[in-house]
C-alpha cells in the first residue's frame, strides 16, 4: 500500500471505522491522518497502515485549513457512497 501526503483514506478498524481521512504523514508501518473535525491537521491521529484503505482520491494540502479539509471530505464522501 502506498501511502502519500494528501491520499484519501477509509477507516476499516477502531472507533473511526467508517470515517474517511486524509494522510498528513506516513512512514513503512504508520499514518498520521486528519478529518479537519475530531483529529485536526495540527493534531493529526496516527494508525497502523493495515487499518485503513485506500480511495483512490488526493486533497491537495498546502495552505488548507480544517474548515476547508472538512468540506472536502464531506464533498468526497457523498460521491464513494
Amino acid at each position: 500500500m502506498k501511502l502519500q501526503k494528501g491520499s484519501v483514506v477509509r477507516a476499516d478498524a477502531g472507533r473511526d471505522r467508517g470515517r474517511y481521512f486524509t494522510v498528513v504523514s506516513a512512514d513503512e508501518r504508520y499514518c498520521f491522518m486528519a478529518d479537519g473535525k475530531s483529529r485536526k491537521l495540527s493534531a493529526p491521529k496516527r494508525k497502523n497502515i493495515k487499518h485503513i484503505s485506500l480511495t483512490g482520491g488526493m486533497i491537495e494540502l498546502n495552505d488548507i485549513t480544517d474548515k476547508r479539509l472538512r468540506k472536502m471530505l464531506a464533498e468526497f464522501r457523498q460521491v464513494s457512497e
